[in-house]
């Protein structure tokens, strides 16, 4: 018969369809490779920008201080891991603070630095923290952990940090 198929032979309107269901994959493979790499980006190391740290914001922050919270680690699809640091910042100061700078020091059972994790705490996406109050801060490292980390909550040090 003259319309069907011999063989190995394929109808016409095969190839279309398969082609199509292929290209249809590899655009949705795509789009989880673009959000998978915009969310680990998103996880990176404090905006570059450097705060100022001089004489007068030195002598501020001694009026913000830390309590320490908890860490906990996850990891992404493409099994990568990252740490997460919580804790609370309070200012117990007279200004507020629009922006704030800190680095993370984790140490080893010798209290040697065995890694440091630049972070912006408050941001410009952020509401500035008026004085006298505090505030929960989540933070996640843009480093995978040393594993001669000794396990304990880092030292965090203020390196910047803008008051109006």
């Amino acid at each position: 018969m003259a319309g069907e198929p011999t063989g190995g032979q394929r109808k016409p309107s095969d190839f279309p369809a398969a082609f199509a269901i292929g290209i249809v994959v590899v655009l949705i493979l795509l789009g989880a490779l673009l959000l998978v790499t915009r969310v680990t980006q998103s996880h990176g190391p404090a905006p570059i920008g450097k705060l100022p740290f001089g004489p007068d914001e030195q002598t501020y922050a001694q009026r913000v201080h830390f309590q320490p919270g908890q860490m906990s680690q996850s990891s992404n699809l493409l099994n990568q891991e990252f740490t997460y640091v919580g804790g609370t910042v309070s200012n117990d100061g007279t200004r507020s603070l629009k922006s704030l700078d800190v680095v993370l020091e984790f140490r080893d059972p010798f209290n040697q630095v065995v890694l440091r994790d630049p972070q912006r705490v408050i941001g410009p996406e952020s509401q500035p923290l008026n004085a006298g109050k505090s505030r929960d801060f989540q933070l996640t490292l843009g480093a995978h952990l040393p594993v001669e980390w000794n396990r304990q909550y880092p030292v965090i040090r203020i390196t910047g940090l803008v008051v109006e």
